[in-house]
């Protein structure tokens, strides 16, 4: 499949469903790309497209069946959106740093693929006073679903989540108490943390392929 030339195949492109609940369109808004004017068009589709399958298959998908609907902050970036993000200081990693996480058609320097979407649990957030803090959430996913990273901030307790062929297993945050908290070898790594997350709903699993 060839990078969209036409308004017409840009919106085929779009209509490709990635899963149950998912199109590949409601991951292509970008707030740089839309401000200023840089197409954030897929420049291998194909990649982005199995890439973004895999993200929504075993992570989006199984967490909005348990929580209800997710919200998508943002997700896919193309290269010329990420580098032009990276060079105006606009919350950006490198292209490099970016491949397989943001960028979803541009393996890693391992030749692996991957992506990332940044979402917001309505479901979570309207519970953040109960006590858990954004903690919670995340040993429930650790605990439920196979990420490769998390990353979580403090507006809404939005979080970063990774699909990968390679996952890390490691979660960080910027939203207090900030900094990293774990990755294998950590003493908290292994074994359950059900008591981290009282009152969470039980995995619903996702059947539909």
């Amino acid at each position: 499949m060839k990078k969209p030339g036409s308004m017409k195949s840009l919106e085929d492109l779009g209509r490709v469903r990635l899963s149950k609940n998912f199109f590949l369109r409601d991951f292509l808004h970008s707030e740089i790309a839309e401000f200023y004017r840089i197409p954030n068009i897929p420049d291998d589709p194909e990649l982005a497209i199995e890439a973004g399958r895999r993200l929504c298959e075993e992570l989006l998908e199984p967490l909005e069946a348990t929580f209800g609907r997710l919200h998508i902050r943002s997700a896919y970036r193309n290269r010329a959106v990420n580098a032009f993000g990276n060079a105006n200081k606009l919350n950006c990693s490198t292209n490099a740093a970016t491949a397989a996480d943001h960028i979803w058609d541009m393996r890693d320097a391992d030749g692996c693929m991957g992506a990332t979407a940044c979402i917001a649990i309505p479901w979570v957030w309207d519970r953040a006073q109960e006590g858990g803090g954004w903690q919670s959430l995340a040993w429930w996913i650790h605990d439920h679903l196979p990420y490769a990273s998390l990353c979580f901030f403090p507006k809404l307790w939005a979080l970063n989540i990774q699909w990968h062929e390679r996952p890390r297993r490691t979660i960080r945050s910027y939203a207090e108490p900030r900094g990293l908290l774990t990755k294998p070898g950590m003493a908290n790594h292994e074994g359950s943390h059900a008591q981290l997350y009282p009152g969470f709903p039980a995995l619903v699993k996702v059947d539909w392929w």
